[in-house]
């Protein structure tokens, strides 16, 4: 489903969307793969003092476009104008927004324990297959535990962990598919169906242009 509602108005005033109550969205942005132009959308929420959640970069579906996924907290009527000024991009083909009643999303996270913790609490392990972590890594002096979820997943294995030495812990940024949406391959396949236009016909006096432009 695209939620993208025709806007004339697509500046942000200060304190607009105050309003309305804040949840997050999911904002899905195709792109040309461009040198510079992640940096240009960061400017435009920066400029706002918008706060990104999560930004993850990714080849789509369709051979050289790429796809951002962005994951900010704010009222729909700022994330609506926001994707206005996204697609005013020129490498930007198209922008989609959604709650995350809308997508299915993951997040991946990574926890490295001591081996030796693992190895004498039984319960340890018990309790990080019962998150669905498993192991990446085994080392004498670490192991690397992975598990995939939403955000209050991960953090709970943080809580599980930490009374048993948790050495360090990284989370990936968020990855979404749209559910009800056919995406934009189907779209561009539209495009690329539509009857080509006529022919360009050769200049008939290309050849001849000595002669034609001779006075």
């Amino acid at each position: 489903m695209e939620n993208k509602n025709q806007a004339n108005n697509t500046s942000l005033s200060p304190g607009e969307g105050q309003g309305e109550a804040k949840q997050e969205f999911n904002i899905t942005v195709y792109t040309e793969n461009q040198i510079g132009l992640l940096n240009r959308i960061a400017i435009i929420f920066t400029r706002r003092k918008i706060n990104i959640d999560s930004l993850n970069t990714s080849p789509s579906e369709i051979d050289s476009i790429h796809r951002f996924n962005i994951v900010i907290t704010e009222s729909e009527e700022v994330v609506r104008k926001l994707t206005r000024q996204i697609e005013k991009q020129v490498e930007v083909l198209k922008v989609y927004y959604h709650t995350n009643a809308d997508v299915v999303w993951q997040e991946l996270a990574l926890y490295k324990v001591s081996t030796d913790v693992i190895a004498e609490k039984v319960s340890v392990e018990r309790l990080l297959r019962e998150n669905g972590a498993r192991a990446v890594t085994i080392r004498k002096d670490y192991t690397v535990f992975e598990a995939t979820g939403h955000r209050e997943e991960t953090d709970n294995l943080i809580k599980i962990l930490q009374p048993y030495g948790l050495i360090e812990f990284v989370r990936s940024a968020r990855v979404a598919i749209i559910k009800d949406s056919e995406g934009f391959n189907s779209k561009l396949r539209e495009f690329e169906r539509l009857e080509p236009g006529e022919e360009v016909i050769e200049n008939e006096y290309l050849n001849q242009g000595q002669k034609v432009f001779t006075m």
